[in-house]
């Protein structure tokens, strides 16, 4: 077996953008033009290959993260279409985690949009070489220019063009290359797939000297051979000027920039040889860090010969062959029929069959080779983040990281016969989507679902109905509070019981301290003197984590403190660790009512686009709805009004605003953090809850 591509010819991309964009109009061009589709699909006509799911078909977005392999100049670039909908965000978290290159789609018109910012940052956090391409050059109000001043601005991204329009709105003809310093017209007649390389007109002559003499410039400082060509005002060829943008694109000092419109066919062809030119092959980055089953950091290099190491990014249930385990290949070659190790999770398991996925469908192969990413059957017991090696040598990859659910709801079914189909059903759903939580309140025994929004938990209820022939009866959605205190507080609390034969006892001082936003929770055992026996040390940490689970004042999960266990007594006979895991539950919650609760609430960053007539309407309403407004922006003839709202403000926001604005404003929001809420409605949001748990 060998592979087909040479893996310095092989590129793992992702598109990435704000909703609306164009990543799946885009994404249909690609698979156009390099002939892996050959008709044209439409998202407005529900007939894109890569949107291949009923909602996303009915509802004109993305949902889940397609992948799909494309050739281009010899060149094998696999793909990862992610949404644009910050509700599924985790699908382009996971998705940039085994990328090694991305493309920033950004409309020409919008600019920088929020849900653009958090992508962004989302590469940033991976360190993922990006390429931008202003998408939408013949809407009327594009602005490539503003556009990639607001990535610099907005973005702090070092962004230069490697091509300008020629013209904008309706008057967009084509672009000039800057590397190759030649003006470009795409073909009406045939979906752009021919295009006429032409000399720049003469209008754009200075326009084009400048932008080029900038790319040179911003290019030379990351390689001196071109430097000195520059300053010596020599003549400086093709190659060399693509191969210091590689280099500068690779080192993160500098962000090409395209331009184009996908929907009139213009411009994709570039993009992809930008994709070629431009971002990594998997030879081009560092070896993959991990760790030996020792803990001591080890490391696997790019190469088929190298021992094995994968990394599961998703899991998807297919109704033919059953679970799909998504993996990227880092090192070595992962054959079908070959054992190889979780280790995350320290067991064996067997490859059934490997796949190659273009969307929804299926391509058999006996190997995927470093740097492929392909699907696997036959590893059921494999979850998102777990990493998949050669037994011999193991090592453990750093695991993916997402964010915690922030809406809740309850879901039942009236049909007695569905209830068995629910709980497969959401076990199974869990399974695919890890910010998508199943728990079960253990006072009503209600089954309830926890998302990152009204779409995310929408989505997933009709999912159910389709997939699983389940009726939902979901309840009101409810925020996911948190609670925390504000103030040191020491507390000495004992536990005595005797009735009759072995008693319980067990007494502890405990010192609960606040921590700063997002620390989480720290235990620290300051027991001397053997004061509590240390058997009973951890049974005192289970026992706060057992009352942090739900809280003292508003019965919701407890975030960002400190307990230090000081001091304690423990009895011969009568103690044991449960004794203290209940004396420990116990003596949290006395201690913490008394450290001045306070109750959290996820805050939104939201962005309101409307025609500038409703701006005033907008900004007392969100204002109303405990809204901070944090800027206003004029485009065009509209207003972007930026602001920090509590969510549990937002519910039915989306109806509320089209009735405002009469239909014509947008909006688009991300959680941002957890802040208090204030003290006046705390207490009324706390008397509710308690309210509704003794009905």
């Amino acid at each position: 077996m060998s592979r087909n591509t040479k893996l310095q010819h092989v590129r793992n991309i992702g598109i990435m953008a704000h909703i609306d964009a164009g990543k799946t109009t885009c994404t249909e061009r690609i698979l156009f033009y390099t002939g892996r589709t050959h008709r044209l699909g439409e998202v407005h006509d529900g007939a894109a290959t890569m949107d291949w799911m009923e909602q996303e078909q009915e509802r004109g977005i993305t949902i889940t993260s397609a992948a799909t392999t494309i050739s281009w100049r010899d060149h094998q670039i696999n793909i990862i279409d992610t949404p644009g909908h910050v509700d599924f965000t985790v699908e382009v978290e996971r998705s940039l985690r085994v990328l090694d290159g991305a493309i920033g789609l950004f409309c020409a018109v919008g600019g920088v949009e929020p849900q653009s910012e958090t992508v962004w940052r989302q590469a940033e956090k991976y360190e993922v070489p990006r390429i931008c391409f202003v998408n939408k050059m013949d809407r009327v109000g594009a602005d490539f220019y503003g556009v990639v001043s607001s990535i610099q601005q907005q973005l702090g991204a070092n962004a230069v063009p490697v091509a300008i329009p020629i013209g904008q709105g309706e008057e967009f003809k084509g672009i000039v290359d800057l590397v190759q310093n030649c003006a470009i017209y795409y073909s009406e007649s045939d979906h752009g797939t021919s295009f006429e390389e032409k000399p720049i007109p003469n209008e754009l002559q200075k326009e084009v000297h400048k932008w080029r003499n900038l790319l040179i410039e911003k290019a030379s400082e990351c390689d001196e051979k071109l430097l000195e060509h520059f300053c010596a005002e020599e003549e400086i060829t093709e190659e060399e000027l693509r191969r210091a943008i590689r280099a500068a694109t690779h080192a993160h000092l500098l962000t090409p920039v395209l331009c184009g419109s996908a929907f009139k066919n213009k411009g994709i062809q570039r993009l992809l040889d930008s994709v070629v030119d431009y971002l990594p092959s998997p030879l081009d980055l560092p070896p993959i860090i991990g760790e030996c089953l020792a803990g001591k950091p080890t490391e696997r290099v790019a190469k088929d010969e190298g021992r094995m190491a994968a990394l599961v990014f998703k899991v998807v249930t297919d109704r033919h062959v059953g679970k799909l385990v998504y993996v990227r290949v880092y090192s070595g070659k992962l054959q079908a029929g070959s054992y190889v190790l979780n280790s995350t999770q320290n067991k064996k398991q067997r490859v059934g069959r490997l796949l190659k996925m273009h969307a929804n469908r299926q391509e058999m192969v006996d190997c995927l080779y470093t740097g492929e990413i392909g699907a696997v059957v036959g590893l059921s017991g494999s979850s998102t983040g777990d990493t998949i090696c050669c037994t011999e040598n193991p090592i453990l990859l750093e695991a993916i990281e997402f964010p915690a659910p922030v809406l809740s709801v309850a879901v039942h079914t009236e049909k007695r016969a569905e209830r068995d189909k629910l709980t497969r059903g959401l076990m199974k759903l869990s399974e695919e989507d890890p910010t998508f939580v199943v728990t079960t309140d253990p006072e009503t025994e209600d089954t309830v679902i926890s998302g990152m929004g009204e779409l995310h938990l929408e989505i997933i209820v009709d999912r159910l109905r389709r997939e699983f022939g389940v009726t939902v009866e979901p309840s009101e959605p409810e925020v996911a509070y948190r609670e925390t205190l504000t103030t040191k507080v020491k507390l000495r609390d004992r536990l005595v019981k005797q009735t009759g034969g072995r008693g319980q006892f067990a007494e502890m001082e405990l010192v609960l301290e606040p921590l700063e936003p997002g620390h989480g929770f720290e235990f620290k055992n300051e027991i001397v003197g053997g004061a509590i026996p240390k058997e009973y040390i951890p049974a005192v940490e289970k026992g706060v984590i057992d009352a942090m689970a739900k809280g003292a004042w508003a019965d919701c999960p407890i975030v960002d403190v400190r307990v230090r266990l000081v001091d304690g007594k423990s009895h011969d006979v009568d103690s044991s660790e449960m004794a203290f895991r209940r004396c420990a539950k116990l003596a949290f919650k006395k201690a913490f009512l008394k450290g001045n609760p306070e109750l959290l609430e996820p805050v939104m960053s939201v962005s309101v686009t409307t025609p500038d007539d409703y701006a005033g309407q907008v900004t007392g309403d969100l204002c109303s709805r405990r809204g901070r407004i944090a800027g206003m922006e004029m485009r065009g003839t509209t207003q972007q009004i930026k602001g920090m709202v509590p969510l549990a403000s937002m519910f039915g926001y989306v109806s509320d605003l089209r009735t405002m604005t009469q239909g014509r404003a947008s909006f688009a929001m991300h959680f941002e953090r957890y802040e208090a809420v204030p003290f006046s409605v705390a207490e009324e949001i706390v008397a509710t809850r308690k309210k509704k748990d003794k009905k």
